[in-house]
C-alpha cells in the first residue's frame, strides 16, 4: 500500500516537471504560432469582436433596461440607435490595430490607405447616429413646445436643416484628416468663393437672413393672419428661409421676399394670447332717434348670433354726431379672423333688416337747395 502511494507521488511530480516545461519552453509550432504576426493580428481582430459585441450587448441588454423605465421615450430612441456605430468602432479599431501590427507585411503605403478606410468607416458611421438622434431630439422638442420655447413647428425644419449642414462638414473635414489632406488650401478656397457669391447674391442672402431672424423671432406663425402696411392679408401657409407664401381671402397665394417681410409693418390679427378677433358694424341712424333704443336693437342682434363669441360680450356703442346722422358701432368676438367679412356681412344685414321693422331711419347724405329769388318771367 505504502509503495502504491509513493509511486503515484512521483507520477504526480513528473507530470508537474512536465507542465512546468511546457509552460516554460513551449512547443515549437505553438512558438511560432505565437510569434507569427498573422496570427497575432486575427487574435486582436477576435478581441475587437468580442468588445464590439460586449458593447452592443451592455447597450441593448443593460442600459436599455434601466432607461426603459423613464417616461421620456426620447433616450430609448437615442440608445437604440447607438449600438450599431460602438459595435462598428470597436470592431474597425481592431482591424485598425491588426493593421499596424502587419506593418511590415502590408507596406508602409498599404498600411496608411486601410487605416484611412476604416477611419472614415468609422466616422460615416458615427454621422450616420448623429444625423438621425439629432432629428429624433428634434422631433421631441417640436412635440413639446411648452418645455422648448425655441422649438417650435415653424423652426424645427429650420434646426435640422441647420444642425444636418454643421454634421456634413465636420464629416467632410474629418474624412480629410484621416487621409491626411491637408485643408488649409480648401478652407481659404472656400472663403474666396463664399466672398465672390456674398457680392453676386446679395438680395438672396439677404432673404435669407432675413428667413433666419423671422423663424427666431416669430412675429409671425404658419396659420396666422396678418395684415401688411402695403395691404396684403391673408393666412400664412408657408415660412421658408426666402420667402413667406400667404392664402389671401380670394384663395389666392401671395409669395413675399422674407426681407420685405423683414422690413415691413406687420399686423398680426392671430397674435396674442387668443386668437378671437374682434369685428365692427357702424351705423348712422336719424337725428331724433331713441338712442336707447337703438342701442338696445345692435345689442340684440349681436346676442342672438350664434356664430359670435358670447365672451367677451359684444357691446354697442354711440360713436359721434355726424353730418347727417347719430352714428353707432357694433362690437362683437369671433372665433377666428377669417370669419371676419363674413360676420360683418351678417351683422350688417340684420341691422338693415330690424331697423326697418322697427321703424328707425337710416339717413343717406342729402341738400337742400333754397332759392331765394326766381328769374324774370321776359314773357
Amino acid at each position: 500500500m505504502e509503495h502504491q502511494t509513493e509511486a503515484a507521488a512521483q507520477e504526480t511530480e513528473v507530470a508537474d516537471q512536465a507542465l512546468e516545461t511546457l509552460i516554460e519552453q513551449p512547443p515549437e509550432i505553438l512558438a511560432e504560432f505565437i510569434q507569427n504576426p498573422w496570427a497575432e493580428a486575427a487574435i486582436i481582430v477576435l478581441v475587437g469582436l468580442v468588445l464590439a459585441k460586449l458593447a452592443e450587448i451592455f447597450i441593448c441588454k443593460i442600459v436599455a433596461k434601466v432607461i426603459a423605465a423613464t417616461e421620456n421615450k426620447l433616450d430609448d430612441a437615442v440608445v437604440s440607435l447607438l449600438h450599431k456605430p460602438l459595435f462598428t468602432t470597436f470592431a474597425l479599431m481592431g482591424l485598425i490595430i491588426a493593421s499596424n501590427v502587419l506593418k511590415a507585411e502590408l507596406g508602409e503605403a498599404v498600411l496608411v490607405a486601410t487605416v484611412a478606410i476604416l477611419q472614415t468607416f468609422i466616422i460615416l458611421s458615427w454621422l450616420r447616429f448623429f444625423m438621425r438622434s439629432s432629428g429624433t431630439i428634434l422631433e421631441s422638442m417640436g412635440r413639446n413646445p411648452d418645455y422648448f420655447a425655441f422649438a417650435q413647428k415653424d423652426t424645427v425644419p429650420l434646426m435640422r436643416n441647420l444642425a444636418t449642414v454643421f454634421l456634413l462638414l465636420a464629416g467632410a473635414y474629418s474624412i480629410l484628416v484621416a487621409w491626411d489632406i491637408d485643408v488649409t488650401g480648401l478652407v481659404a478656397s472656400a472663403g474666396i468663393v463664399g466672398l465672390a457669391l456674398s457680392f453676386a447674391a446679395q438680395d438672396t442672402l439677404s432673404h435669407l437672413f432675413a428667413g433666419v431672424a423671422i423663424l427666431a423671432d416669430r412675429p409671425y406663425r404658419i396659420g396666422d393672419f396678418i395684415v401688411l402696411d402695403t395691404g396684403e392679408r391673408g393666412q400664412v401657409t408657408a415660412i421658408g428661409l426666402r420667402s413667406t407664401r400667404l392664402m389671401t381671402r380670394d384663395d389666392v397665394e401671395v409669395s413675399i421676399p422674407n426681407g420685405v417681410m423683414g422690413g415691413a409693418k406687420i399686423v398680426n390679427e392671430s397674435g396674442g394670447h387668443d386668437t378671437k378677433f374682434r369685428v365692427r358694424a357702424t351705423v348712422g341712424v336719424a337725428y331724433g332717434s331713441d338712442v336707447e333704443h337703438v342701442l338696445e336693437i345692435l345689442e340684440s342682434i349681436a346676442t342672438e348670433n350664434e356664430e359670435l363669441c358670447d365672451e367677451p360680450a359684444p357691446r354697442a356703442r354711440f360713436r359721434t354726431f355726424g353730418a347727417s346722422s347719430l352714428d353707432f358701432e357694433l362690437l362683437a368676438w369671433i372665433p377666428e379672423p377669417s370669419l371676419r367679412g363674413l360676420r360683418v356681412h351678417e351683422m350688417n344685414c340684420e341691422i338693415y333688416r330690424r331697423f326697418n321693422a322697427e321703424g328707425i331711419t337710416i339717413p343717406f347724405p342729402q341738400q337742400d337747395v333754397w332759392i331765394k329769388e326766381l328769374p324774370a318771367d321776359d314773357d
